[in-house]
C-alpha cells in the first residue's frame, strides 16, 4: 500500500498534496500551465490527490526559503485548511530551502527530483531497477542530511574521561551512506558487465537491436506490444514502464530483430537518475537503431521532443545539433491514437 493512502472504514483514501511552481514573471504562462499539468500527473501516480496547482510568479527567488514571507504564510493557510500532507515544488530546492519550508508549513516538502525518485522507488520491480533507484536516492539524500539533524551535538570519542570530540551525527550518517553508495556502484558494475556479455552474445547471432525511446506516456509500450506481440503493461500514466524489456520479432522481410522498450524521459530529468540508470540506458547507446516515439496529439510535443534529444545527447556525448544531423542512428516515429507513421531519412526510404 502506498505511504500516501490512509484507511477509513476499510477504504483506501488518498492523502492530499499541493503542487506549486515558483517561476519568474518572464516565464510564459503556457509553459507554466503545461509543467503544472505534468507535475499533477506525476503526483497522481503515487496515489495522492492534488488539492490545487499554483504558479507562484515573482521577480526573484529568495535564497533561504525560495518564496517570500507573505507567500509562505498564504500557502500555509491553504495547507492547514486543505489538510495537505505533502507540498510538491515543481523545481529544484536547496537543502536549506526545503528545511525552511517544512518548518513553516509543518508538512513534508519535496522538489521535482524528490518526486521522480518517489515514483521510481514505487515502480522498480527488478533487482537491477531497485539498485539503480536506491543509488539515485542516496546520492540525492546525501547532500540533504542536514535537514534531518538539527541537534548535531558531538559524540564523545576515545576511552574514559580523556576522550576527544567524536564525529558529528551528520558525519556518521554521511559516512554510512558513502559506504552503501560504494556497494551499490560495485553491484551495478557487475550488472554492467553482465549486460555487456549479453550484448556480445547477441552480436554473435547477430540480431540488430531496435531501441524505442521517447517521452514518458508517449506510447512506447503500446508500439512495443504491437511490434512483438508482448503483453507489457500499458497504462495512461507517467512512468508506467520502468524496467527495460527486450523481445525478438520478425520483420516483413523475414529478418529477425530485437526490440527494446526503455524507461520514458521527462523534462528536467534529474542528473542523478541519468547517472544511476546508465547501465540500463546503455541498451539505447548500443542499439543499431533508435526509434523516437512521439505523441503528436500532445500540445507540447515539440518541447517533449527537445527534452528527449537533450537526454540522448548527454547519454551519447553529442551536442543536440550533432544528434539532429545523425539520421543513420535516429529515426523518428510519430504516434497519434492508434495511427502510427514512421518517418525514415531520405536515403533510407528506398531500402
Amino acid at each position: 500500500m502506498s505511504q500516501y493512502l490512509t484507511k477509513s472504514n476499510e477504504k483506501l483514501i488518498p492523502q492530499i498534496a499541493l503542487v506549486i511552481r515558483p517561476c519568474l514573471r518572464s516565464e510564459a504562462k503556457q509553459l507554466q500551465e503545461l509543467r503544472l499539468a505534468e507535475t499533477k500527473s506525476l503526483v497522481s501516480t503515487i496515489g495522492l490527490k492534488v488539492s490545487a496547482c499554483e504558479a507562484v510568479r515573482m521577480d526573484r527567488f529568495t535564497a533561504s526559503s525560495l518564496l517570500g514571507t507573505g507567500k509562505i504564510a498564504e500557502i500555509g493557510i491553504r495547507i492547514s485548511n486543505d489538510k495537505v500532507v505533502l507540498v510538491v515544488v515543481d523545481g529544484t530546492l536547496t537543502p536549506l530551502q526545503q528545511r525552511t519550508l517544512e518548518k513553516h508549513w509543518s508538512c513534508k516538502v519535496i522538489d521535482r527530483t524528490g518526486l521522480i525518485l518517489e515514483i521510481f522507488g514505487a515502480r522498480a520491480k527488478t533487482s537491477e531497477g531497485k539498485l539503480q533507484v536506491e543509488l539515485a536516492a542516496l546520492t540525492y539524500q546525501r547532500s540533504r542530511l542536514v535537514r534531518s539533524w538539527t541537534h548535531l551535538e558531538r559524540q564523545r570519542g576515545g576511552v574514559g574521561f580523556l576522550g576527544g570530540p567524536g564525529e558529528a551525527q551528520l558525519e556518521s550518517d554521511r559516512r554510512q551512506i558513502d559506504v552503501r553508495i560504494k556497494g551499490l556502484k560495485q553491484s551495478l558494475s557487475a550488472v554492467k558487465r553482465t549486460r555487456s556479455l549479453h550484448r556480445k552474445g547477441r552480436k554473435r547471432v547477430p540480431y540488430p537491436i531496435i531501441a524505442l525511446v521517447g517521452y514518458t506516456n508517449a506510447g512506447k509500450s503500446t508500439l512495443f506490444n504491437q511490434l512483438t506481440g508482448a503483453d507489457v503493461l500499458v497504462a495512461d500514466k507517467l512512468f508506467a514502464t520502468l524496467d527495460p524489456k527486450m523481445r525478438a520479432a520478425r520483420l516483413p522481410s523475414g529478418r529477425e530483430v530485437i526490440y527494446s522498450d526503455t524507461v520514458g524521459f521527462v523534462s528536467e530529468l534529474p542528473t542523478t537518475l541519468i547517472a544511476a540508470f546508465r547501465a540500463t540506458l546503455e541498451e539505447v547507446v548500443e542499439a543499431d537503431l533508435i526509434v523516437h516515439v512521439r505523441d503528436m496529439a500532445h500540445t507540447d510535443n515539440q518541447t517533449q521532443r527537445s527534452d528527449v534529444l537533450t537526454v540522448l545527447s548527454e547519454m551519447l556525448s553529442l551536442s543536440a545539433n550533432d544528434l539532429e544531423e545523425w539520421p543513420c542512428k535516429i529515426h523518428f516515429t510519430t504516434s497519434c491514437s492508434r495511427l502510427v507513421r514512421i518517418d525514415l531519412p531520405k536515403e533510407s526510404k528506398n531500402e
